[in-house]
């Protein structure tokens, strides 16, 4: 347990790209592959992949290499997919709606229990048979509920409000999609998708940044 503690963000960043990567080999009947094999698959060197799962624990044997369902299970385990989490969206416009119908995340057991907006032309409407819910509803949602997650969806100006309030009903993680950075107490865990600046490293690169 101490040994994660030094894991950085660059490890953790990686660990979906090897659960897709062996989900998808899975689903090829691949039973086993070594680390070289791995690495023409998914662009990481060899030796950075050893070193990445070596963080959590020893996997692989030597001469053998990985067992992909093992692994797989172990790297799901390790991103928290074994656990169900419930989740809401704040913000039923073009994003929020997307998110609301990407129905792989009901997959990968992100259960989407609550949509909310301001919009009283929205409310009440439905997407995936869920009723979105006039933002003065959420209060009271959060506290039925136990909700897990929020992913928010609002406009910068209206963001950190909406942060705050999910904080006090009891939120300890959040999906933040608006393009501002949220002040948030230390305890609840924020991952930032700042579509713009997503937008402008493509550009910054594209122009021999690097």
């Amino acid at each position: 347990m101490d040994k994660k503690k030094n894991i950085s963000m660059a490890v953790i960043k990686r660990l979906p790209k090897y659960q897709r990567y062996l989900r998808e080999m899975l689903n090829n009947d691949i039973d086993r592959i070594s680390s070289k094999e791995l690495s023409e698959k998914i662009g990481f060197t060899a030796s950075q992949i050893r070193q990445d799962l070596n963080c959590f624990g020893d996997f692989g044997q030597q001469g053998y290499g990985y067992n992909v369902a093992d692994l797989y299970k172990e790297i799901c385990n390790i991103l928290g997919l074994t656990k169900q989490y419930k989740t809401i969206i704040i913000g039923a416009g073009n994003i929020g709606q997307a998110i609301a119908n990407y129905t792989n995340f009901q997959k990968m057991n992100f259960d989407l229990v609550g949509i909310f907006d301001t919009n009283p032309k929205l409310c009440g409407l439905k997407i995936n048979d869920i009723e979105i819910r006039d933002i003065d509803l959420l209060g009271e949602f959060l506290k039925e509920n136990n909700v897990d997650i929020a992913i928010i969806c609002v406009p910068s100006r209206s963001a950190q409000g909406i942060c705050d309030m999910v904080v006090k009903g009891g939120i300890k993680g959040i999906w933040n999609f608006a393009p501002i950075d949220l002040s948030i107490p230390k305890e609840v865990i924020v991952e930032n998708v700042h579509l713009s600046e997503s937008l402008l490293t493509l550009s910054c690169l594209m122009n021999g940044a690097i």
